[in-house]
């Protein structure tokens, strides 16, 4: 009996054996070629996406004019041309320093609570200011 050079010997193994053995290392390589490329795929730098747009906002709300402009959650916000300071809470949400007691979801709620709050009142630029 000839021995084909490329087909692996059986020695005392049940008949189909190596076709077995011949699935199976090619199922190893096979995997072994997957996670290689998987790990090239991982490792190869991605485009990064620009920032997040940049939002603004500029409305009439209760007679007085409301802007705001903002990007990644900093947020310069005026009301009549003076800047309304708003913070940002650890949920997400802003409260301003003229309504401090109330959260809202968006720097514009924010900022039509603040002018609400006011009524007639000018906003002050400083804390000190009389």
């Amino acid at each position: 009996m000839a021995v084909h050079p490329r087909l692996p010997l059986t020695t005392g193994r049940a008949p189909g054996a190596t076709a077995l053995l011949t699935r199976r290392s090619a199922g190893l390589i096979l995997l072994g070629a997957l996670s290689t490329a998987a790990a090239v795929v991982r490792l190869r730098p991605r485009p990064q996406p620009p920032g997040p747009p940049a939002e603004a906002f500029d409305e009439m709300y209760r007679g007085r004019r409301i802007t705001g402009t903002g990007a990644a959650g900093v947020w310069q916000v005026r009301v009549d041309g003076r800047p309304l300071h708003l913070m940002r809470r650890a949920d997400g949400s802003y409260l301003s320093m003229v309504d401090h007691y109330d959260s809202y979801a968006t720097p514009l709620a924010a900022a039509r609570g603040a002018v609400a709050e006011l009524g007639g009142q000018a906003l002050r630029d400083h804390v000190g200011e009389v």
